[in-house]
């Protein structure tokens, strides 16, 4: 009988597998979907509210502040629960959140519904890298620039069409929308835990025993590798990559609308180079997971990035209209040190036990360190009465990033600096 076990198995691992990998992805399309659904919306729902550029720079806060909640606190979840019912949980999170914002009547709804929708959505950040580290073991590379692809085009979609939404149906069914979508991704999860069920039930009877209720994820014992992550380089080095890359990418989706139209731009025109400042990042999420993997240091990168920042920020600052295509374009390929880091916590560690602390330390950290980076670029706007004071806090924040970048892209791996 106990011959049978691996068939047994094996069957409902692939089917699994395949389950898994639809759940990452569609998973992977919800987590941005709150943030550029709303921000292209800011001064209709700041007329519709009464709020001011203070309070739009707190919304564009939450994200951040959001996701770092979620970086400290996701591993220890899943080490409770698993990490495919912690799945689960993140987009149930992210379907409320965004059906209730859809619905609110107020500015405290308005930024309570999307804490909750932006928490379930940084618990998804943190999960998916052990997931396919998990999963697809052999497959990391091209997986992970799959996912980041998706995450992209989740990215981009909501701020292409938030205004037309609007304009056609109102606002909130331009927000509200997207909760189809999130609730969509809870289904595959549901299946792979019924898999796994039926998958347990079977073993326990071929075995002639009871199943014993045991660790849920014994690859997630989150405290004690925090702590260790906590004594590297490398794991500072993606929290700043993390981190500013995140402060830069939230300042430009809350307040590159509002730049473009301060300088003479339609609030259409507005929406669509937000569209286009997503877009570009699919093309970090195409080639940056198997460029980093071919390259023994993949600094270089970082360094282009950088460039394509300080181009940009310059562009937007002096000359605006002149070529906004092409600085938006740059600003889009800037934040590609994000796919950078995501695939780092795989190549880094060996495995899923490390990869999940790499990613709850450096996410959570991070997005601490970047959550301030969109209020406090509005309220030096305001302080300054222009923009170029914003963009020299982020000239500054890029350099930040390159020294965090030459600490994580050094080769090695995270067990060996413990």
């Amino acid at each position: 009988m106990t011959s049978h076990t691996p068939s047994h198995d094996t069957q409902a691992r692939l089917a699994g597998r395949a389950l898994v990998l639809a759940g990452i992805l569609l998973s992977a399309f919800n987590l941005r979907t709150a943030v550029t659904s709303l921000t292209p919306l800011l001064d209709v729902l700041g007329e519709d509210f009464g709020f001011g550029p203070t309070f739009a720079g707190l919304l564009g806060m939450v994200p951040t502040a959001a996701f770092a909640v979620a970086g400290v606190g996701t591993p220890r979840l899943a080490h409770r629960l698993g990490l495919e019912r912690t799945a689960v949980l993140s987009m149930l999170l992210a379907t409320a959140g965004l059906l209730w914002r859809s619905l609110t009547g107020g500015t405290g709804g308005l930024l309570a519904a999307s804490t909750v929708a932006l928490l379930g959505m940084g618990i998804g950040n943190v999960i998916l890298p052990p997931l396919v580290k998990r999963y697809f073991p052999d497959r990391v590379g091209p997986v992970s620039s799959l996912y980041i692809t998706v995450l992209q085009l989740g990215t981009m979609l909501p701020a292409l069409l938030a205004v037309p939404l609007a304009d056609a149906a109102g606002w909130r069914i331009s927000m509200g929308v997207w909760t189809l979508l999130a609730a969509a991704a809870i289904l595959p999860w549901l299946g792979v835990l019924r898999i796994e069920r039926r998958t347990d039930s079977e073993l326990a009877r071929l075995h002639d025993r009871a199943v014993v209720p045991g660790d849920e994820a014994p690859e997630l014992a989150a405290p004690p590798a925090r702590g260790r992550v906590s004594r590297t380089g490398l794991g500072w080095g993606l929290a700043l990559m993390f981190g500013m890359t995140s402060l830069i990418t939230y300042a430009m989706f809350t307040w590159l609308p509002k730049l473009l139209v301060e300088a003479g731009a339609s609030p259409v025109f507005g929406g669509t180079m937000l569209a286009l400042f997503s877009a570009l990042g699919l093309v970090g999420a195409l080639l940056m997971p198997s460029l980093a993997a071919r390259m023994r240091n993949p600094l270089p990168i970082a360094v282009f990035c950088a460039i394509c920042h300080l181009t940009a920020f310059a562009g937007l600052l002096w000359a605006p209209m002149s070529a906004p295509l092409l600085w938006v374009a740059l600003l889009g390929l800037g934040p590609s040190t994000f796919p950078l880091a995501l695939t780092l916590i795989n190549l880094r560690t060996r495995t899923p036990a490390a990869s999940s602390a790499l990613s709850g330390f450096s996410q959570g950290l991070g997005y601490t360190l970047s959550c301030l980076g969109p209020l406090l670029f509005g309220w030096l706007h305001e302080l300054s009465h222009g923009w170029a004071l914003p963009f020299a806090f982020l000239v500054a924040c890029v350099g930040v990033m390159l020294a965090g970048a030459w600490l994580a892209c050094r080769p090695g791996y995270l067990e060996d600096r413990w």
